[in-house]
């Protein structure tokens, strides 16, 4: 029933845990753990009590981990590959301890494949074609790290290229979840490092076993999240990491008591546009200005949606505007032209599903909730990373065109 994680492949676990196992073996740093399988997560589905077998597995293995706080986390039979990375679509759980509760959160790994969000993101890859049904689920538990820092890197795409880093505080909920605008580094073949320190006002941390999110102090939030020599340390380690398997890498680390931690390695499905300059003096006063998160161009009206309740005011073929976007809002990013975030990078799960539905995204936007009007006319321009209002008005709304989440 338990694998470890180690010997974990991804016929049997998933591409997740089956990358996590090769980078294992290669000796790189990965948190040791171990994986509940296809066939073994299969049998746990249900709502009646978990087996008293299957509680006695999970104590045992746990005990040989030293019983420690885990982290329980999907690997998908259609997450982590080479056109797909299901980004976010699927439940992990952090700072979870005891037998127990590691079995319910291994249930509800499993019973994420129904969710919506997933349901909606398999459909919207089926490019119109029927939706495949739920994948196989492998789920991963591992050590969790109390991390000190946290980010994503995309390793380079040719030979000569850039590492793109973005980072932040605590856990990396904020960086992936686009709910932090991170900082930016940039690692050059020569060795050079270039960063873009963001304004970074939040972060999670574990307390106990809850993950809580809080105020960064505010000496903290304008000071660089890492130094140069760490930044090169990390590019360095996506180098090994895109070397052992062929190919240019999406990487998820921690650094927890000082040391480097891979969470997580996939192939990039699709590259995020270049940054631009800093500044562009021909830029018109009433264009919005943001992080290029995916290229293309689209025009249509502006939609705020601050949560949920607004998810029904959404038509085909607005430009969303929200603060961020949580993976929940997948059927959305379906469903719109363009995507507007006031927060995130361009390593954070919604910009990686932009990139992959082929839609335009500018990301990390000041106030644009407040500063852009629902239903006014807008163009987002994806590559360049601006916002421009237009004199239009919105157009009457298509029948049966809301969203249905």
């Amino acid at each position: 029933m338990i694998i470890p994680l180690s010997a974990a492949a991804a016929g049997t676990c998933g591409g997740k845990a089956g990358a996590l196992g090769a980078l294992l073996r290669a000796g790189l740093p990965v948190p040791d753990g171990f994986v509940v399988p296809f066939a073994a997560t299969a049998r746990m589905a249900g709502e009646g009590p978990v087996d008293g077998t299957v509680i006695e597995t999970l104590e045992r293995a746990l005990g040989e981990l030293g019983d420690p706080h885990v982290a329980v986390r999907s690997s998908a039979a259609d997450e982590d590959g080479g056109t797909a990375s299901a980004a976010g679509q699927y439940e992990s759980f952090l700072g979870v301890r005891g037998a127990g509760e590691v079995a319910g959160a291994v249930r509800a790994c499993r019973a994420s494949m129904s969710s919506p969000r997933a349901e909606g993101y398999r459909a919207a890859r089926a490019h119109g074609g029927p939706p495949p049904g739920d994948p196989a689920m492998a789920v991963i538990v591992q050590r969790h790290l109390d991390a000190e820092v946290s980010g994503v890197m995309f390793t380079p795409a040719a030979p000569g290229g850039a590492t793109e880093i973005e980072v932040s505080w605590g856990l990396g909920l904020g960086v992936v979840g686009g709910t932090v605008t991170p900082d930016a580094y940039r690692v050059g073949a020569d060795g050079s490092v270039t960063v873009t320190v963001a304004d970074k006002r939040t972060r999670a941390d574990r307390h106990g076993t809850r993950v809580v999110t809080g105020d960064v102090p505010a000496d903290a939030r304008n000071r660089p999240a890492l130094d140069d020599a760490t930044a090169t340390r990390l590019a360095a380690l996506g180098g090994e990491i895109a070397a052992l398997f062929g190919g240019r890498q999406d990487v998820e680390w921690a650094i927890a008591d000082g040391r480097i931690w891979i969470l997580q390695a996939r192939p990039v499905t699709a590259a995020p546009p270049p940054r631009p300059p800093s500044h562009d003096p021909g830029v018109s006063a009433a264009v919005l200005t943001g992080t290029p998160g995916s290229r293309g161009t689209a025009t249509g009206a502006a939609r705020i949606v601050r949560g949920p309740r607004d998810f029904a005011r959404v038509r085909a073929g607005d430009i969303l505007v929200c603060p961020f976007t949580d993976p929940a809002w997948t059927p959305l990013l379906g469903l719109a032209a363009g995507v507007v975030t006031e927060t995130g990078g361009v390593l954070s799960h919604a910009a990686i599903v932009a990139r992959e539905y082929g839609i335009p995204a500018v990301l990390g936007v000041p106030a644009a909730t407040n500063r852009l009007g629902d239903g006014a006319v807008v163009i987002v321009d994806g590559a360049a990373g601006t916002v421009t209002p237009t004199d239009g008005k919105e157009p009457d709304a298509p029948p049966g065109r809301a969203a249905r989440l």
